[in-house]
């Protein structure tokens, strides 16, 4: 009997041992779930918001009154929506590099101020003339970066300050980011009431109180539409 109670004990013990384990394992998993819910979250509401920071570039450089209209000189505009604080931004797509009619020293020169190495740019270029020389231009940026010997370094430095919407052989220097132009060296040329263009792109960063944030990086053409239409067409969405 002495025996019997005492396997009875071990066997209880044992089962103890294994659901604590098990108990142990569903609270890890729990709290686990918990924190991605909780980041899903969190993400979801600083995307929101800066979403909503690209509405409102939209709106104020619509505006009627055109002292009231954002200029699209890159310049940080700062917002308090709901919770979140948003940095915004607006750069016109005249004030970069168009990739289907730059010069070929003008690019050359970019990729020269992003760290490209000298015998890395030539291949670069002759790759990228054989895609223009192609039966249709360059429509997306994304191309650039699929040509060969372009890091990920060079073309995350280089896609800010290029463009395949503008049209033009060179950028607009009124218009151009500083680091661009100083790239270019363009002429100092400032100009506040520059026209930017039907086709912009719109940074937007939005923070929130416990930390998380989000970035959107938007090129988009605004239309002249009807009442209660979008009033714009999204070309690039990025984040």
């Amino acid at each position: 009997m002495t025996a019997q109670r005492g396997v009875a004990l071990l066997v209880v013990l044992w089962v103890l041992a294994v659901l604590a384990t098990l108990l142990g394992a569903l609270a890890a998993t729990v709290q686990v779930q918990h924190r991605q819910a909780q980041w899903q979250a969190s993400h979801t509401q600083a995307v929101f918001a800066a979403e909503a920071g690209v509405a409102q570039a939209v709106m104020a450089r619509q505006a009627r009154d055109p002292h009231a209209r954002w200029p699209a000189d890159g310049q940080p505009h700062q917002l308090r929506l709901g919770d979140a604080d948003v940095r915004v931004s607006l750069y016109s797509e005249r004030g970069k590099l168009d990739l289907n009619a730059a010069s070929a020293p003008d690019l050359s020169r970019l990729l020269k101020a992003c760290g490209a190495a000298p015998q890395a740019i030539e291949p670069l270029l002759q790759a990228l003339e054989h895609l223009r020389q192609g039966p249709v231009p360059l429509r997306t940026l994304d191309e650039l970066r699929e040509l060969p010997g372009m890091g990920f370094a060079l073309y995350h430095c280089a896609v800010p300050w290029i463009t395949v919407w503008s049209g033009q052989a060179q950028p607009d220097p009124a218009l151009a980011p500083a680091p661009l132009a100083r790239a270019l060296a363009l002429p100092a040329v400032r100009e506040p009431d520059a026209d930017p263009g039907p086709i912009l792109t719109v940074q937007s960063e939005a923070r929130l109180p416990n930390g998380y944030h989000a970035t959107l990086q938007v090129t988009l053409m605004l239309t002249q539409t009807k009442e209660g239409a979008r009033p714009y067409r999204v070309l690039r969405w990025q984040e």
